[in-house]
């Protein structure tokens, strides 16, 4: 029955796509409302807490002094991770991390990672010995779809509101220096047809996803494909036009 009704969803979602529409009202590639409100928790360094549609997300970003790697003595480090809860999706589980947290982490911090958006020899205090290691959490209030993209904008806002706690080894504090601006952009394949920022329906019947951030240079930073289906080439091309385009009016939304 439930298969069924799946398949059900799936024709009725993918005719209205097919024909230009959304079962919402929304362009092929139209965005939902973003809304972004910064400084929400008042224990991390940076936060921000974003509404992408009916997706929620909450990210905080934690400073805290460490070692370096020991192939990288002069830089920092960068640790994302990801909390899915029961209470934001009947389909997410309590326990440790699964594939699907840990996919969305490696998203998010691929796309920070990749474009440089921190310089991680800046937050090097003594070489070899002492470092902040940056931890973006990402918390996940309410599943309404594209959680790609929501915990990347949230990911960003709350970097570009985090302050170095410098204070904590006697200094004074001071803005965490971001340097570049990613931005995500997902694309979802029903079928044949291509939509961006699935709804959470839209998110359940797709066959591919396409995930690709750039920066304010319009340069591709990561990119990600996820699901079983497949892009053709023509496709990755109106994806990758379409990711730099949208991104650019989402960046002032995202960064301020």
């Amino acid at each position: 029955m439930k298969d069924a009704v799946s398949e059900l969803l799936r024709d009725h979602i993918y005719k209205m796509a097919a024909s230009g529409k959304r079962v919402d009202g929304r362009a092929p590639e139209e965005y939902r409302e973003i809304k972004v409100r910064k400084g929400y928790a008042g224990n991390a360094e940076g936060s921000a807490r974003v509404n992408l549609g009916k997706t929620e997300v909450l990210v905080g970003v934690k400073m805290i002094l460490g070692e370096p790697y020991p192939d990288r003595p002069k830089d920092g480090s960068i640790v994302t991770t990801m909390e899915l809860i029961p209470m934001a999706s009947p389909t997410f589980e309590a326990g440790p991390p699964r594939e699907k947290a840990i996919e969305l982490a490696r998203v998010v911090d691929r796309g920070i990672r990749e474009s440089k958006a921190i310089d991680l020899g800046k937050l090097c205090i003594i070489e070899g010995e002492k470092v902040w290691i940056v931890f973006i959490d990402v918390h996940v209030l309410d599943y309404g779809g594209n959680l790609f993209d929501a915990s990347s904008f949230g990911a960003l806002a709350a970097l570009t509101n985090a302050v170095v706690p410098a204070s904590k080894i006697n200094g004074e504090d001071y803005p965490l220096e971001v340097e570049h601006y990613p931005i995500s952009i997902t694309a979802t394949k029903i079928r044949d047809v291509i939509v961006f920022d699935a709804s959470l329906d839209e998110d359940r019947v797709a066959d591919a996803r396409l995930t690709i951030a750039t920066d304010e240079n319009g340069h591709i930073r990561a990119m990600q494909k996820g699901l079983k289906g497949s892009f053709t080439l023509d496709e990755v091309d109106h994806v990758v036009k379409t990711a730099r385009r949208l991104a650019d009016e989402i960046r002032p939304k995202v960064v301020g």
